[in-house]
């Protein structure tokens, strides 16, 4: 009788519903109440559909500030990120977000603008707030100031760069093979005079891209003269400067390698550019890493190395979980394939000015 009237009596105005209502509407007990709750097995449909309904009806609430004194944690993460801006790290944050909220736990996230101080300036914030665990693609070069947050248990994965100076783990896409192959595409499709512009030298991912171009170059016994080669800036008016340059220099490339999208937007600007020293006569081929929105609609359409960046953006989150859920092992080194997609920009023959 008690039970029948716990089911039909609504609940008080103003207070919040407790585990309890919740099981005494269902007609189960507490443990069964937290089983579903917090999505541990040993609940048949049928109860969990019963308890479910329950919470629904009563609005019920599960209490996140008694589980942190519970289990130590706060049931959130952190990620930072170089630029929120850039397209290619929207779908890597919405990948580590959608396993984050899987394991039930809520995001944050910033953007180190590249700057190593803003960087740890984040992370050490996101420390404060007693994160369980960040994410981090590194701005800086030197992360031991982490290593006393990730004793202290802070779990930490690092995407598309290492992290510097310490060991942990690291989810990659294989920026040196990737380049390499992009060069080598250029190479089978006659080109001798490839132009390579990439990031600042600092930048992993730059270095590497840079190394699998020397590397395509040298397999094929082509020479790299200086002038064909640039690092710097993503900024348009230091990409711009870049390919003129090799474009107009005593022996123009034919070709160019551009290291991320925002390189290789800025170099179909200039190839498009009713000013420039490529003409429908004098073709450029243009390949660039990383794929970017409308590449497939240009005229020619770019070909690109494609990165998966919601799958490193998993893999990373998948990799932070795994830590949390207590995997000791030692730190893991994960690198990622990336793929041609030939759209006919890097298919262009070369020709000779």
């Amino acid at each position: 009788m008690a039970e029948t009237a716990s089911r039909l009596t609504p609940h008080r105005y103003g207070s919040r519903p407790t585990m309890k209502d919740v099981a005494g509407r269902a007609g189960v007990g507490l443990k069964t109440v937290s089983r579903v709750v917090n999505g541990e097995p040993g609940v048949t449909p049928d109860t969990e559909r019963r308890v479910q309904e329950a919470i629904d009806a009563l609005g019920f609430r599960r209490n996140d500030s008694a589980r942190v004194l519970r289990k130590g944690r706060t049931a959130s993460i952190g990620l930072v990120l170089e630029d929120l801006a850039d397209p290619f790290y929207g779908p890597l944050s919405r990948a580590v977000e959608e396993v984050a909220r899987a394991h039930g736990a809520l995001l944050i996230n910033g953007s180190s603008a590249e700057d190593p101080d803003r960087e740890r300036e984040l992370v050490l914030a996101l420390c404060a707030r007693r994160v369980d665990g960040l994410v981090v693609i590194p701005a800086s070069g030197d992360h031991r100031y982490l290593a006393p947050e990730m004793a202290a248990g802070i779990a930490t994965v690092f995407v598309d760069r290492p992290p510097g100076q310490i060991d942990a783990d690291v989810v990659l896409s294989d920026s040196f093979g990737g380049a390499r192959d992009g060069v080598a595409h250029l190479i089978a499709h006659g080109h001798r005079r490839i132009g390579f512009i990439g990031d600042q030298p600092r930048i992993h991912t730059a270095t590497e891209r840079l190394r699998g171009y020397r590397a395509a170059m040298a397999d094929a016994g082509l020479p790299v003269h200086d002038a064909w080669v640039s690092l710097g800036s993503t900024a348009p008016t230091r990409v711009r400067a870049a390919a003129e340059t090799m474009l107009g220099g005593a022996e123009p490339v034919t070709a160019v390698f551009a290291g991320n999208n925002r390189v290789t937007v800025t170099v179909v600007r200039v190839l498009a550019s009713p000013a420039s020293l490529a003409s429908p006569a004098r073709p450029v081929a243009l390949v660039g890493f990383d794929d970017f929105e409308l590449a497939d609609l240009l005229r020619p359409g770019v070909t690109v190395i494609a990165q998966d960046a919601a799958r490193l953006g998993r893999a990373a989150a998948g990799r932070l979980f795994a830590r949390l859920d207590g995997d000791a092992g030692a730190p893991e080194h994960t690198v990622l394939p990336t793929r041609l997609i030939a759209r006919g920009s890097g298919e262009l023959p070369p020709t000779t000015p």
